[in-house]
């Protein structure tokens, strides 16, 4: 089967297209917003080819609120958002959870602080914790780094820590990638990334004792999560494409491309 990826990279947003040889012409799938749900949607899609041979999918991480709009808008097939849809947003579109991801709070390598509870956390990005000393780290001014506004990460970590509106970013950055970079970049950074995006340029802080894991994610016991979720049309019936896409995504049969990705499918 042929692949193509397809990148237009800019200062805010990517396209990644993947496609696949001589199907029925509507079994393509266009996908939009969530950067966090990068891996897990891009995994789907790339098995979603391969299980029905030619159709063609696309995915445009734009971030949450972006897509929800693309939804919204019918500029895309499906929406992702790493957030659950707001009272008003559902007055027009169905919010389906794929799966249960958990914000692990990221460090530079060379910090010290291996845990914090979910109440110094909350200090920290209020800025009423301003030094790392306070939270047995070194003399060193925190360093704050977080999404933009609209970002479904930023949403979870916020609602969770109940900081919403109060954060004090150094930085707002567009993407999970961003994030994990730029606090790989400085010894007294901490920032949010999704549990699927982690990677050893950063450490992973576990909170209130809890390592974010799948298991630890199903159960509860990690505290900082947030829902992946695939937004819809009512007032349209999705394609055939679409759909089959849909089904795919919430099969047993897509379980293990799920958690291959880094996070947890609902039971």
């Amino acid at each position: 089967m042929k692949k193509q990826l397809l990148g237009l990279v800019g200062a805010v947003c990517m396209t990644a297209a993947f496609a696949a040889p001589s199907f029925a012409a509507d079994y393509s799938v266009s996908t939009d917003g969530s950067t966090s749900m990068e891996k897990t949607i891009g995994s789907l899609g790339e098995a979603f080819m391969e299980k029905y041979d030619g159709a063609a999918f696309t995915y445009n991480p734009t971030g949450s609120g972006s897509g929800i709009a693309a939804a919204k808008e019918g500029r895309c097939d499906i929406g992702l958002s790493s957030r659950a849809l707001t009272e008003d947003e559902m007055k027009d579109l169905n919010g389906t959870t794929l799966a249960l991801d958990g914000i692990v709070l990221v460090v530079n390598n060379q910090n010290p602080v291996n845990d914090l509870t979910v109440d110094q956390i909350a200090k920290l990005y209020k800025g009423e914790i301003a030094n790392w000393k306070e939270v047995g780290g070194a003399d060193a001014p925190v360093v704050l780094i977080g999404r933009e506004a609209g970002s479904g990460t930023r949403d979870g970590f916020e609602t969770v820590t109940n900081t919403k509106d109060q954060c004090k970013y150094r930085q707002e950055l567009t993407a999970t990638g961003d994030v994990i970079t730029t606090v790989s970049q400085n010894p007294n950074a901490i920032g949010y990334a999704s549990l699927a995006a982690l990677s050893d340029k950063v450490k992973a802080l576990t909170v209130d004792g809890v390592t974010a894991s799948e298991e630890t994610v199903q159960n509860g016991s990690y505290k900082v999560q947030r829902p992946f979720v695939l937004v819809t049309r009512k007032a349209d019936k999705l394609s055939e494409g679409a759909q089959a896409f849909f089904d795919f995504a919430l099969s047993e049969e897509a379980k293990p491309i799920i958690i291959q990705s880094g996070v947890v499918p609902l039971k």
